[in-house]
């Protein structure tokens, strides 16, 4: 018999509000901009023509909210996977790294290592976490799809992981749009195929909080 093909996709959560451009990371109480919110409907109805049958998401508010799009088109609950979290960051609400961190004495001995990252959590734990949350997924939805919604350090860590490639990157150059989803297609437990779509459209991949 042929295995089990399940498709698993990861989706970045919509725009989020953000007035004052801070770097968030996990701070409670950010949550979807109007524009955020749209995003996700957008993203609900580019799904609902698929046997989702398993919504798994980040604990975090913004996350919730885009993975409640989908939940209420496909009858769905949205389960809590603490492994899709965003990455931690010790920046976390004040200013990125490469937002003028270089200028204060206080941040450098954060910048020693940015290959690890020293600034936050590692690239390795990272794309670890990611791997259990999307094998549970593929599990719970074996030969049906799941959506996971998460981050964008997170799912790009993933994808750089899978692909084989340094885990350290320019945060410049991530495909992985506000409201994107990275497709990892598993014929029984072996990746056959990974894809990438942007049914909300593209975004800067710079934008403050991922």
């Amino acid at each position: 018999m042929s295995p089990l093909r399940t498709t698993v996709h990861l989706l970045r959560h919509g725009e989020v509000y953000n007035p004052e451009q801070i770097l968030y990371g996990r701070l409670p109480g950010y949550r979807l901009s109007e524009h955020g919110e749209r995003q996700a409907e957008a993203v609900a109805e580019a799904l609902a023509g698929e046997d989702i049958t398993v919504l798994l998401a980040s604990p975090l508010e913004r996350a919730q909210q885009t993975a409640a799009a989908i939940a209420a088109s496909h009858g769905l609950e949205v389960v809590t996977e603490p492994n899709l979290i965003e990455a931690a960051n010790a920046f976390e609400g004040s200013i990125g790294v490469g937002d003028g961190a270089l200028r204060r004495p206080s941040a450098w001995p954060k910048l020693i290592n940015p290959f690890r990252p020293s600034w936050g959590e590692p690239y390795a734990g990272i794309a670890a976490r990611m791997r259990a949350a999307v094998h549970r997924a593929r599990e719970l939805a074996a030969g049906h799809t799941a959506v996971c919604v998460s981050h964008q350090l997170p799912i790009w860590t993933l994808r750089r992981s899978l692909e084989g490639k340094r885990l350290w990157h320019d945060p410049r150059r991530r495909e992985c749009a506000l409201a994107s989803l990275t497709s990892l297609v598993f014929d029984g437990t072996r990746l056959a195929e990974l894809r990438y779509r942007e049914p909300a459209g593209s975004s800067d991949p710079k934008v403050t909080g991922a």
